[in-house]
């Protein structure tokens, strides 16, 4: 049986301390992984159905083959994990700016680390996800790299952020720029905690062609109902 508590690693980041925790959840019988930035609760292994959400939505709106695909943020992996149970994807660049996350899934200490570190479709990138965008996520000679799906999961909604500077990227310049990354009829996906917010609908319809808030309901063991986020989808 696995300790009660246990924390397997904490490290200082520019953007804090950071920490990934192992408990025993005695009432489930199952261990829970947490990730703490500061004082804040970032993700735990427990609710993970809105994570899956972005990638199962995201890629559902998508037709054709040999996707290529970008995730930013990977924390414990389940976007990137159920972007990979698509057998159209055929690529797939998950972008962190903590090279700590990366360290805990190329050393298994997290428990999809091995699977995704073991898909050689898979690439986990080093890297200012919000930074790449804006100089281009790929650039070559005929300008940026095109995508069938960019899928983002990492501030909290798109105005209570991880961190200031990645306000731009949900202004009207910073989601034309991710829409000019994208290939014709290809997909951005964003994760939110917050209900769906009408104006940030209305900012997104700006930029692309189509775009739809969905809302994603999940069992929430602690209060014994219904905890809920928000999935954006847009079309390019």
């Amino acid at each position: 049986m696995s300790r009660a508590f246990e924390e397997i690693d904490h490290q200082t980041t520019p953007m804090g301390e950071i920490s990934l925790r192992r408990r025993l959840e005695p009432t489930l019988q199952v261990d829970v992984y947490e990730v703490k930035l500061g004082d804040e609760f970032l993700m735990s292994s427990l609710f993970t159905a809105s994570e899956e959400a972005v990638a199962r939505l995201g890629l559902g709106a998508l037709e054709g083959d040999h996707l290529d695909v970008v995730v930013g943020g990977l924390g414990l992996g389940y976007t990137a994990s159920v972007a990979l149970e698509d057998a159209r994807v055929s690529r797939l660049q998950v972008i962190e700016a903590l090279p700590e996350v990366i360290g805990w899934h190329r050393d298994h200490l997290v428990p999809l680390g091995a699977g995704l570190t073991g898909d050689e479709r898979c690439t986990l990138v080093d890297g200012d996800f919000f930074a790449m965008v804006a100089d281009g996520i790929e650039t070559g000679g005929d300008g940026p790299r095109r995508f069938d799906a960019i899928l983002v999961d990492i501030d909290h909604t798109p105005s209570h952020l991880l961190n200031p500077s990645h306000g731009s990227f949900y202004s009207p310049t910073g989601l034309a720029r991710v829409r000019d990354q994208l290939r014709p009829e290809g997909v951005f996906a964003l994760w939110s905690d917050d209900p769906p917010d009408a104006e940030f609908v209305t900012l997104l319809e700006q930029s692309f062609a189509s775009a739809t808030a969905h809302v994603v309901s999940f069992p929430n063991f602690y209060t014994g109902g219904e905890s809920a986020c928000t999935v954006y989808v847009a079309i390019a």
